[in-house]
């Protein structure tokens, strides 16, 4: 279950999660959010959802994901993915899977 900050940033972001039933919205995963504020946030988005989950985690969330599977990694857009991937790289602790 989300906290209630990360909750009320995705209903303040409610419109990227279109498909997803309302009532389902708050406790979407984590792996989701990253992905679809990373895909459709502005940038804004993108440095409240940092701030609220923590670079580390945002960043092992994101690798983590992205060498699950090719699937997994082709749901990022490709500049997306190429930018986020050098971002964090650069910029979350050293001893994050990369």
């Amino acid at each position: 279950m989300n906290s209630l900050e990360v909750q009320e940033f995705i209903k303040e972001q409610r419109h990227i999660f279109w498909y997803i039933p309302e009532k389902e919205k708050v406790n979407i995963s984590h792996e989701v959010l990253i992905e679809f504020i990373f895909n459709y946030g502005d940038i804004n988005a993108v440095k409240k959802l940092i701030a609220l989950l923590g670079l580390n985690k945002t960043a092992e969330i994101y690798f983590n994901t992205i060498h699950m599977s090719e699937r997994r990694k082709g749901n990022f857009h490709e500049l997306t993915l190429n930018f986020f991937s050098i971002l964090l790289s650069k910029y979350a602790s050293g001893d994050i899977k990369r």
